[in-house]
């Protein structure tokens, strides 16, 4: 089956109300493939600012949510409030959440059921860090990962799975075509074994980690890689050629 080539851009904390309606200016103005389904992941302060300027055809992602409805926990949003501001995706399960915030696996599948519960789209992401790819169990740990967030996932229509090698991640490094369609085929073997073979060919395995212009029209022609999630060129009048990338 065909699958949807999907970007997402990731803009981090980055950004202003300036640069960022220049950016969705260049966005708007720009030709795009039809073909390829467009989302930002803009900081949680200016979801409204980016889902009222940018054009229909984008859609709009927050960068993280909380695992419940509401309550006392201060600096947290949660779906109902994304959903709120006519945002319909989330990123879940960043490297830099992971990494740079504590997030366990556990509380990210958990934040995974409840955003798909309450009807938003989750980009979950998945990776290995520099010292375990040099370790030899990439497999072992991209792997019990996705088992954390399959555990979670009902609907596996409304999942973009996002591998993501931390060590490739803002280093300028990037995971070679060859290396990131490795990991996307093994990823695609595993949910055929622990999930289905229909979710297998139908989810969409997306590449991230320092993707640019140069080099996204040999990685968009993988067999296994269903597109993109940016970081820094996501802020540059690149992420139009990175869209068009399949053109």
């Amino acid at each position: 089956m065909t699958r949807k080539f999907f970007v997402g851009g990731n803009w981090k904390m980055n950004g202003d109300k300036k640069s960022l309606g220049e950016l969705i200016h260049t966005m708007n103005g720009a030709k795009v493939d039809p073909n390829v389904e467009v989302v930002c992941g803009a900081p949680a302060i200016y979801l409204d600012f980016a889902r009222s300027k940018l054009d229909a055809k984008f859609g709009v992602a927050a960068q993280n949510c909380y695992k419940v409805a509401k309550g006392a926990f201060t600096g947290e949003i949660s779906p109902a409030m994304i959903k709120d501001c006519g945002v319909h995706w989330v990123i879940l399960g960043h490297s830099e959440r992971r990494h740079v915030f504590g997030e366990s696996d556990e509380l990210i599948g958990q934040k995974t059921a409840h955003a798909l519960e309450n009807g938003l789209g989750v980009i979950a992401c998945i990776g290995e860090k520099l010292d375990e790819r040099e370790g030899g169990i990439t497999e072992k740990v991209v792997f019990a990962q996705t088992k954390v967030i399959a555990d979670n996932v009902k609907d596996w229509s409304k999942v973009v799975l996002a591998y993501e090698p931390v060590w490739a991640i803002g280093t300028g490094k990037t995971a070679s075509p060859q290396q990131a369609q490795e990991v996307h085929d093994k990823l695609r073997g595993w949910l055929k074994t622990h999930v289905s073979e229909a979710v297998a060919s139908s989810v969409r395995i997306i590449y991230g980690g320092s993707v640019t212009g140069g080099t996204c029209k040999e990685l968009a022609s993988q067999k296994d890689v269903d597109g993109f999630l940016v970081g820094g060129a996501s802020l540059k009048p690149e992420f139009i050629e990175i869209i068009n990338a399949k053109l």
